[in-house]
């Protein structure tokens, strides 16, 4: 009877644990397949190509902390990409939420306590309250005086970004702006901005955008 109870005890675990594989591979597969209609119209870039570089970026720890907040992601992912704390230090933060009534042009001021609490979140995970490789980075790129309002106005994100051509982002209508980094970085919601996982729209992925630019310029000589 003991025996029985055994087994009968050791099918339904194995079939809880198999149960709770299942969903996390069909989880896994549904956040593949929300987000394959991005790379559908990609030259260069097939299926197992994206494949490779999800599975990728979801095994290695990201270049900057992801966000964590669903207020900050409300207030300010509405209206642009959701830049995580760590890519500008703390003083940054502190003097762009300061200045909401005129941000880069739109009056963006909250409720007093909203505001605060979203400072406190910026704040506690800004580049400098950070130990994730991009923020330090980031932070060594930056006179201790430096306090730009713009992620892309880091000397370490303009280092990163100098080898981009107009035609790839001014000129490109599915990018307009370094500010959009979504736009090319497949994998920016999560704080992960590695090259292997970049795909500039119209072009495919910049490993072989770059190779082909640099065969551009040496027919043209």
């Amino acid at each position: 009877m003991k025996h029985i109870l055994l087994t009968a005890s050791t099918i339904m675990l194995t079939t809880a644990m198999l149960g709770i594989s299942s969903v996390a591979l069909s989880d896994d597969d549904n956040n593949r397949g929300q987000a394959d209609h991005r790379y559908n119209d990609q030259p260069g870039y097939s299926d197992r190509q994206y494949d490779q570089t999800y599975r990728r970026a979801q095994q290695k720890r990201p270049g900057v902390a992801p966000v964590n907040n669903p207020q900050y992601v409300e207030e300010c992912g509405s209206c642009h990409f959701a830049y995580q704390p760590g890519l500008l230090p703390a003083r940054s933060w502190a003097k762009l939420m300061t200045g909401l009534d005129d941000h880069f042009g739109e009056n963006a001021e909250l409720p007093t306590e909203d505001g605060n609490l979203l400072l406190d979140y910026l704040l506690n995970n800004a580049a400098d309250h950070s130990n994730f490789k991009r923020s330090v980075k980031i932070m060594k790129s930056l006179h201790p005086s430096e306090a730009p309002l713009r992620v892309s106005q880091t000397p370490y994100f303009l280092k990163k970004h100098d080898e981009l051509t107009p035609n790839r982002v001014q000129d490109n209508p599915k990018v307009g702006s370094l500010s959009r980094c979504e736009a090319c970085h497949t994998e920016a919601n999560r704080g992960s901005f590695s090259e292997s996982e970049i795909l500039i729209p119209n072009f495919g992925p910049w490993e072989e955008s770059e190779k082909e630019e640099k065969r551009s310029k040496y027919r043209q000589r």
